[in-house]
């Protein structure tokens, strides 16, 4: 898999914002303690996140469905899309989610595109800390999908019953 870092640079870099129940507090509370950087970029995030988040920053935030009614998955899809430079998402080891192929999935997408992922608040501290993460001109590596896309299937061979 090769990389590219021809896309030009956004305006301002878009981050998202996600966190199961048991760590909504723990979000919120990073949240306003880097609540001057976070006012620096485009916001996203999943149901209630995203009004919490919005309330107690006083900032604006785009708000997708809950994770488990499908926001997980719009999310993946503005990754996938390009939209999505950073993901915060703080969530729970230590409760099963209903929805933990969603889960999987937004992880996997991530991943997949090179969005960096901070998972606890020590990871998103030295994100947010980040020199790059400022940098107006950053452009993040996004991995060059077109042999994959291109790529020739066979079509199936009927079977005879």
């Amino acid at each position: 898999m090769s990389t590219s870092t021809t896309p030009t640079p956004k305006p301002t870099h878009c981050v998202a914002l996600v966190a199961h129940d048991h760590r909504k507090p723990d979000l919120i509370s990073w949240s306003k303690r880097h609540r001057d950087v976070l006012a620096q970029f485009t916001l996203y995030a999943t149901g209630t996140t995203g009004t919490l988040v919005s309330d107690a920053l006083n900032l604006p935030v785009n708000r997708l469905l809950s994770g488990p009614l499908g926001g997980d998955q719009q999310l993946g899809a503005k990754i996938a899309e390009g939209e999505i430079d950073f993901l915060i998402f703080f969530w729970d080891p230590l409760a099963p989610m209903s929805h933990d192929p969603d889960i999987k999935a937004l992880l996997r997408l991530a991943t997949l595109w090179n969005i960096p992922i901070a998972c606890n608040e020590a990871t998103a501290d030295l994100l947010i800390s980040s020199p790059r993460l400022t940098d107006a001109q950053w452009v993040r590596a996004t991995p060059d999908f077109s042999s994959h896309q291109q790529r020739h299937i066979a079509a199936p061979t009927p079977h005879n019953c």
